[in-house]
């Protein structure tokens, strides 16, 4: 799955221009380089993505309109009927279930319909975990569960963050029907975080530590195959360049793997198993996280604020 990067005109200044007849001169080499890639290796690249959460409001300077994304998937798929790029290969946009029409009304656009009907397949991204902060009202531990075990508070904190990842899923394909579209929906991206120092963390969500992302991980992974959905899981390994100023930023440690070639929790069974003998990171043989004590790992595991913590921080 390649992507091709869009941004809006002026995008990262203070002046993005959104009109949506107006592209950014970056976005057109863009794609012809995803162009010249694909040709060039049509056994390799079996997908263009055009944008990576491109549409997104949030995604204050550099979102489009989702006529700019349409424009260039239309243009892929023209050069597909010309012969242009193999028939096989699909053409879609990665991008927040919201921007699928799957938030509110303000998405719902008659050009994102038609960016619905041009698109191959839809890829959505879903994060309980980002809302654990700016969408807390599935988090946290409610009023009648303060009674129970640590363990039994995240477990039903962690329960909600997989209902609240399949409610997204569902609110786009609802969306889809309600406009007589039928296509795939994949999931392009979810994940779990390991480590944070921001609001996820200790003290703020209490969202972050392995356990929680192994059961995140093995919860969608079952409801995904359950369902024959397809996830692209965020991420195999850490990476540290994505929030390079804060080592403990969120974003660096996404992956299941980290780059001391130490397997984390969700995969310590697959170590156990033998999945990954013979194979190595920089050399490092494939090893556990904690040196594969539970006990250990649970120490560091975080329990979810109460609803009364949650709503004083956010009155703050």
């Amino acid at each position: 799955m390649l992507g091709a990067w869009i941004d809006a005109k002026h995008a990262w200044t203070d002046e993005p221009e959104r009109i949506r007849d107006q592209d950014a001169p970056r976005n057109e080499r863009e794609i012809a380089r995803a162009v010249e890639l694909a040709q060039q290796y049509p056994e390799i690249v079996k997908i263009i993505a055009v944008g990576n959460e491109a549409m997104v409001h949030w995604a204050a300077e550099y979102y489009v309109e989702p006529q700019i994304i349409l424009n260039w998937v239309n243009h892929l798929q023209e050069l597909k009927a010309q012969g242009e790029l193999p028939a096989t290969l699909w053409i879609t946009s990665s991008d927040d279930f919201a921007s699928w029409g799957g938030g509110g009304s303000e998405y719902h656009t008659e050009a994102l319909n038609a960016l619905i009907e041009a698109v191959d397949f839809i890829s959505l991204h879903t994060y309980p975990m980002h809302n654990t902060h700016y969408n807390p009202e599935f988090w946290g531990v409610r009023d009648e569960e303060e009674g129970l075990s640590d363990l039994e508070k995240i477990h039903n904190a962690m329960d909600r963050s997989l209902a609240l990842a399949q409610a997204h899923y569902q609110a786009v394909v609802d969306y889809m029907h309600s406009i007589r579209a039928d296509k795939p929906v994949h999931i392009g991206e979810t994940g779990w975080a390991t480590i944070s120092n921001e609001f996820y963390g200790e003290g703020g969500a209490n969202a972050i530590d392995e356990y929680k992302s192994g059961l995140y991980y093995h919860a969608i992974r079952d409801w995904s195959d359950a369902n024959n959905i397809s996830v692209f899981y965020f991420e195999a390994f850490d990476e540290p360049w994505k929030d390079a100023a804060n080592p403990l930023g969120s974003e660096n440690h996404f992956g299941l793997i980290n780059l001391q070639a130490e397997a984390k929790y969700p995969l310590w069974d697959l170590v156990d198993a033998g999945i990954f003998d013979g194979l190595s990171r920089d050399g490092q043989p494939i090893t556990k996280t904690y040196g594969g004590d539970l006990e250990a790992l649970m120490e560091d595991v975080l329990v979810p604020p109460t609803d009364r913590e949650i709503q004083a921080r956010r009155q703050q």
